[in-house]
């Protein structure tokens, strides 16, 4: 088993909140707590930084998790809608960068270092909105701007098909990785997000193989979904043999960081402890059985021949045995 941490998304824990005041970042990390298995929280930026990101990762630590990292969301300024690192506005640009580096410096405070960006308003919507060579080239620009600000910390890229944007400009693993070869720089890398996967239309466990040999991986989501949109289902529940595989692949890679769960409880009223209790269990029993499959050497000599039937019955023997 290549990891026992596990991480969630902090905003699934406002799910049945017991009453209808707005819970403070704190309340959120100590209900978080309450899950039996977890180890980690993951925190927006700035959204999760009051009283300070300091306060925060003690309180954290008193509660017994940790800080995985911090996740980037451009919604300060309003003039983002229009792209961040790709905005018309030299100005709104540096200010996106600014406070890019304002999240990495609140990281090297608490002694983490895994910044994540996701650069959903970085796109467009109609023909003839943008110069594409041009906002290519300020994407390159800003992420290496921000990378060489912290060598020591890590700078994972969650790439996503479109949302708020019709089109993001990093909207699948091709361009983020012909971004990262741009950039050049060995701290960055990328999130592998299971639904983002799904609806860019690509299958997870070569995703995982591809950023492996080309890049690193850096984080893993992993929920679920029907590939029309981020569903943040829960673990399995649609596309178990997709998510085991990726797993196979993940524990071959050089991958140790937490698992994270981006999932939406809030988005049915679910109960987000036991919604997260039993992604852990599920996760849990998938890489046990991805330890039987990497020790099956039937198995590797069935995939070396591409022999789809001899690795289905591998497959069916130890997921029903």
């Amino acid at each position: 088993m290549f990891t026992n941490k596990f991480a969630t998304r902090l905003n699934s824990f406002k799910s049945k909140w017991p009453n209808d005041e707005k819970p403070t970042t704190i309340e959120l990390i100590k209900r978080a707590s309450k899950v039996e298995g977890l180890t980690h929280v993951d925190l927006n930026y700035p959204d999760h930084s009051e009283p300070s990101i300091r306060e925060i990762a003690a309180i954290t630590n008193d509660v017994g998790l940790a800080i995985n990292g911090l996740a980037m969301r451009y919604y300060t300024n309003p003039a983002f809608k229009l792209g961040a690192f790709t905005n018309p506005n030299k100005k709104v640009r540096q200010e996106a960068i600014d406070l890019t580096k304002a999240a990495i410096d609140e990281l090297r405070e608490i002694d983490s270092n895994l910044l994540t960006i996701w650069l959903g308003q970085d796109g467009f919507d109609y023909g003839f909105q943008v110069d594409y060579k041009k906002i290519w080239d300020d994407e390159i620009s800003a992420i290496k701007e921000i990378a060489e600000h912290d060598k020591k910390c890590l700078v994972s890229i969650e790439y996503k098909p479109n949302e708020p944007r019709a089109y993001s400009l990093l909207s699948n693993l091709g361009t983020t990785l012909l971004a990262i070869k741009d950039i050049n720089l060995k701290n960055i890398g990328v999130t592998i997000d299971f639904a983002h996967i799904l609806y860019s239309n690509e299958q997870p466990a070569l995703v995982a193989a591809l950023i492996d040999k080309h890049s690193q991986i850096l984080g893993l989501h992993l929920n679920d979904g029907y590939g029309k949109r981020d569903d943040g289902l829960m673990v399995g529940s649609v596309h178990q043999l997709a998510t085991i595989e990726l797993l196979y692949h993940i524990a071959k890679s050089k991958y140790q960081g937490p698992i994270y769960f981006d999932t939406f409880p809030d988005t049915t009223n679910m109960d987000p402890i036991k919604e997260c209790e039993l992604n852990i269990d599920t996760v849990r029993k998938q890489l046990k059985l991805v330890d039987k499959l990497i020790q099956n050497n039937e198995l590797s000599t069935a995939i070396e021949n591409q022999d789809s039937i001899t690795s289905h019955r591998i497959f069916n023997s130890i997921l029903y045995s």
